[in-house]
C-alpha cells in the first residue's frame, strides 16, 4: 500500500482547498488501496483583487521550494483566478516554472494548477460550451470567462457572486449553488462549472446540481483532484466527485 504526499500551494486566506481536496481523496481511499498525506505552503492574499493576486503569484516559487523540501509527489497551485488574472494561457508558464523550481532543488515533482486542471477537465469530458458560477467581482469573473474562451471553450452563461473578501468566499453556503444554477440557461451547455474557485465550497451541492441540470457538473477542486491523480498515474474514480471523477476520464 503506497502513501502519496500531496503538496498544496495555498493563498493564506484559503481554508477550503485543504478541506475539499482531502475530502475527495479520503473518499477515494474507501475504494482504492492508495493513501494520501497533505502538506501546504501559503502565499499572502486577503482580498481578491488583481493587484493582490499578482503579488501573491510572485510568492508561489517560494512555496514550491518549501514543498519540494518535503519531497511531495505532486503539487497543486490552489488559486484559479490568480493564474487566470496573469494573462491568457499563463497556467502553462506557471506549471513549467514551478516544476523547474522543484527540479532545481533535487526533488522534481509535477505541478498542477487549478486553472489548467479546469480547462483540461472540461476538454476531457468533451465540453465545448459551459455555464459557470464564480464568487469574484464582475471584472475578475470576466477575465476568467475570457481565459476559458481563449482555450476554445464557449462560456454561454455565467454568474459573478461579487464577494471581494476571500474568507467571505469560504463562508458562502454551498447549498445556495443549486438555486443559482437553476436560474441560469443550461439546456444547451455540455457541462456546468459549479465553482470556478477552490475557495468557494461546492462539493455537497455537486450531485444536486447534476440532478437539476442533467449535465456533468465539475468544480475547480474536482478538476484539481482529477489532474493530481493523473499526474500520479492513479485511477480517477472518486465517489461523490461528479462525472469527471467517475473513473472514465
Amino acid at each position: 500500500m503506497k502513501t502519496y504526499r500531496i503538496g498544496q500551494i495555498v493563498p493564506s486566506s484559503n481554508v477550503t482547498m485543504e478541506t475539499e481536496i482531502p475530502a475527495l481523496l479520503r473518499m477515494r481511499e474507501q475504494i482504492a488501496p492508495e493513501r494520501f498525506t497533505f502538506h501546504s505552503s501559503r502565499m499572502r492574499m486577503k482580498h481578491v483583487t488583481k493587484e493582490e493576486l499578482a503579488a501573491m503569484d510572485a510568492d508561489s516559487d517560494r512555496c514550491a521550494l518549501e514543498l519540494s523540501d518535503a519531497r511531495v509527489d505532486v503539487m497543486g497551485y490552489a488559486c484559479l483566478v490568480a493564474i487566470m488574472a496573469m494573462g491568457l494561457g499563463y497556467h502553462c508558464q506557471s506549471q513549467t516554472r514551478l516544476h523547474g523550481v522543484t527540479a532545481g532543488n533535487g526533488n522534481p515533482a509535477p505541478v498542477v494548477t487549478s486553472a489548467g486542471a479546469l480547462v483540461e477537465g472540461l476538454r476531457a469530458i468533451g465540453a465545448k460550451k459551459i455555464a459557470l458560477v464564480a464568487p469574484y467581482m464582475k471584472p475578475l469573473t470576466e477575465l476568467v470567462v475570457a481565459y476559458i474562451r481563449n482555450e476554445g471553450i464557449e462560456v454561454s452563461d455565467w454568474r459573478a457572486l461579487e464577494i471581494p473578501d476571500n474568507l467571505a468566499v469560504a463562508a458562502h453556503d454551498p447549498m445556495n449553488l443549486p438555486g443559482i444554477v437553476k436560474g441560469m440557461k443550461t439546456d444547451d451547455v455540455d457541462a456546468v462549472v459549479l465553482s470556478a474557485c477552490v475557495q468557494m465550497p461546492s462539493l455537497p451541492a455537486v450531485p444536486m446540481a447534476e440532478a437539476i441540470t442533467g449535465k456533468p457538473v465539475l468544480t475547480a477542486a474536482i478538476a484539481t483532484t482529477w489532474q493530481m491523480l493523473k499526474a500520479l498515474d492513479l485511477g480517477t474514480r472518486v465517489p461523490g466527485g461528479g462525472r469527471l471523477l467517475s473513473g472514465a476520464y
